[in-house]
């Protein structure tokens, strides 16, 4: 416990607010994205800048008190909150700051990607980023950054060129390809492992109106349209994006294929028409459109609260014997929505960086898989948790051994080791030097030897 004077103290030198349990907010300001975490933190700072956060640090460190870290809040596995520690919020620090003539951008670690989104593209600008606006620019680029530039411009954090930290000593550093070297290097794919990220400094690119949009097809053609998905999607240029997923929604189960080119829209016509006219599709919204409506087709989808189970890996073999396995299970066994196994279009860019260039290594795959479920009601827990571990079951013997780490659960010391693979025990070496006490641990955690 945490004597009342201490807490005082503390909160009178903050600008930003504290939450204790009981005050009005608390109970909104405890809540994630994933509605199964339910978690009851003693205290709750919403930072209103780097001061604050350096003192919440420095607060936690002297009380010993457990800290997670909330910058979107958007991780599934829920490590944006913990029981009976602190909470340290980013969620007031939004701003984003672009600078048009140098294309680069800097924003604070609690702005979303619609934030971001919002003002590089009243330049005409953006750098991948995350395909659901209220996916947080922290997370996503400290675990690697997957999104729908992704085979044109690289990862997220291909495109970070320097970032603001808060070590576990309450001191602020620059990381940079010029200063504290190794810890730019292990931002850059290892999660919140070394220090609370204040702003981020991003590349952004040109990029004006995108053809893009939705292909739906009936679950009868799955297997077909995924074989001819396989081989289009692997030869396409780095300007597409396209994801395949099966999915059970309102309308029933079906095949869906967004897709985004990012170049000029005449030639995105040419390179998507033999996606376009392979089989029956049911529908086909593809268009010239605002980078920023591809950027929303997931927003109705993915409404905070709803409780969320995600199992994932990278595809060794996109074979027809991973098709007929994929849709097999998923006609034989779907149920009431939502369910999804949700394959992700990577190659290109992402594979020109070296494995051991960033803490994030999987250079070489050329799609992800996602087995995704989603339902309202927590007595529905159990069925809908089963579905997913058989599914991810079913489908483990095409996938590679390691996995995206934003997209891993609570799968312990093996789970994250095999997210970093060879590039382990280097992040483990920048783990002794910058946190050697494990302070900042909630988080797929590189425990410092």
């Amino acid at each position: 416990m945490v004597a009342n004077k201490n807490i005082r103290k503390f909160r009178e030198g903050l600008r930003g607010r504290l939450f204790l349990p009981g005050d009005q907010g608390y109970d909104n300001a405890r809540k994630v994205f994933n509605g199964m975490i339910d978690k009851r933190p003693a205290l709750i700072v919403r930072c209103a800048g780097v001061a604050d956060v350096m003192a919440a640090v420095n607060f936690a460190r002297e009380t010993q008190l457990l800290v997670a870290v909330r910058g979107g809040g958007h991780g599934v596995v829920g490590n944006a909150v913990c029981d009976d520690g602190l909470v340290i919020d980013l969620s007031r620090m939004k701003s984003v700051r672009v600078d048009p003539g140098n294309r680069t951008a800097r924003a604070e670690g609690g702005a979303t990607w619609g934030d971001f989104d919002h003002e590089t593209q009243a330049f005409g600008l953006a750098t991948t980023g995350g395909i659901v606006p209220s996916t947080g620019i922290a997370g996503l680029t400290l675990g690697g950054g997957i999104g729908y530039l992704n085979r044109k411009y690289g990862l997220t954090c291909d495109n970070l060129l320097s970032a603001d930290v808060v070590t576990a000593d309450g001191l602020l550093l620059k990381a940079s390809a010029e200063e504290n070297e190794d810890l730019f290097w292990g931002l850059r794919g290892g999660s919140g492992n070394f220090g609370v990220v204040t702003s981020f400094e991003y590349r952004i690119h040109r990029v004006g109106p995108v053809l893009a949009g939705e292909i739906v097809y009936s679950l009868d053609h799955a297997k077909e349209v995924l074989r001819f998905y396989r081989d289009w999607s692997t030869a396409a240029p780095e300007e597409v994006r396209a994801d395949a997923t099966l999915l059970s929604g309102s309308d029933g189960p079906a095949l869906a294929v967004i897709v985004c080119y990012c170049g000029a829209v005449e030639e995105g016509e040419r390179v998507l028409r033999p996606l376009r006219s392979f089989g029956s599709p049911i529908v086909d919204t593809v268009a010239p459109v605002p980078y920023a409506t591809v950027q929303n087709l997931l927003t109705e989808v993915f409404q905070p609260g709803l409780l969320h189970y995600w199992k994932a890996g990278f595809l060794r073999a996109f074979s027809d014997d991973a098709i007929e396995a994929i849709v097999d299970f998923f006609a034989g066994a779907v149920t009431a929505p939502f369910a999804a196994i949700a394959i992700e279009h990577l190659g290109g860019a992402v594979s020109r960086v070296a494995p051991q260039d960033t803490a994030f290594s999987h250079r070489d795959a050329q799609h992800s898989l996602l087995v995704l479920r989603m339902w309202q009601d927590l007595a529905d827990s159990e069925d809908n948790l089963d579905w997913a571990r058989k599914c991810y079951r079913t489908i483990a013997p095409f996938l590679e051994s390691g996995v995206y780490v934003n997209y891993l659960g609570d799968e312990g010391e093996a789970g994250v080791r095999a997210a970093y693979g060879a590039n382990y025990e280097r992040l483990a070496a920048i783990k002794n030097k910058y946190d050697p006490t494990n302070f900042f641990r909630m988080n797929q955690n590189i425990k410092p030897v």
